[in-house]
């Protein structure tokens, strides 16, 4: 068989034999590029609309930014908490961040545990491990341990091979191209 052109469309089905139905999956995106947790944002709509209950759980940006997507995802019911006090170095305390979030993942860890939620959203997840505010270890066991139908999402850039060991779905984000690298501020609507 001859290797498909990628300019012409699929002739033949591309789906794998024998597919199965999973009880939950865990999505990871990562990477240096825009859109992890606007993606993650995207699975919070779909969630909701099969009438799951959603979690949202924000690791770094902090709960007064007002963003949009908090905006909508608590007009439509989503719980949504925010353990981060915003960018490292804005900081005037990092050990009161490193506690913050901290006390942020134990309560998050409770939540997946508790299984009340379809979904669970870490947004920005990943920085916590990275930084060793929270040991990657622990965030893998909550997650392997979760009950059986709650579906994870795990959002930051450099995603612990453990944590990328686990997941079900890896994407990698790339940055081809930014507007904040040509001196353009993020803009509402668009970026937050």
């Amino acid at each position: 068989m001859s290797e498909p052109n990628e300019h012409e469309p699929l002739t033949e089905d591309p789906r794998p034999d024998g597919l199965r139905s999973a009880q939950s999956l865990v999505v990871v995106n990562t990477g240096d590029g825009k859109g992890k947790s606007s993606s993650a944002f995207g699975m919070m709509l779909r969630g909701l609309a099969v009438d799951w209950r959603v979690a949202v759980c924000q690791f770094v940006k902090s709960g007064e930014w007002q963003v949009g997507e908090e905006k909508m995802g608590r007009q439509l019911g989503v719980d949504w908490h925010s353990f981060g006090d915003g960018f490292t170095w804005d900081s005037n305390n990092l050990d009161h961040d490193r506690q913050h979030a901290r006390d942020g993942w134990a309560k998050a860890a409770e939540l997946i545990a508790a299984g009340d939620h379809r979904l669970v959203i870490l947004d920005e997840l990943t920085y916590l491990c990275t930084w060793g505010w929270v040991p990657t270890g622990e965030v893998v066991n909550a997650i392997k341990a979760r009950p059986e139908h709650v579906n994870i999402v795990i959002t930051g850039r450099d995603a612990a091979p453990e944590i990328i060991e686990i997941a079900d779905t890896v994407t990698s984000m790339t940055e081809v191209k930014h507007a904040y690298a040509q001196g353009i501020r993020a803009k509402r609507g668009i970026d937050y």
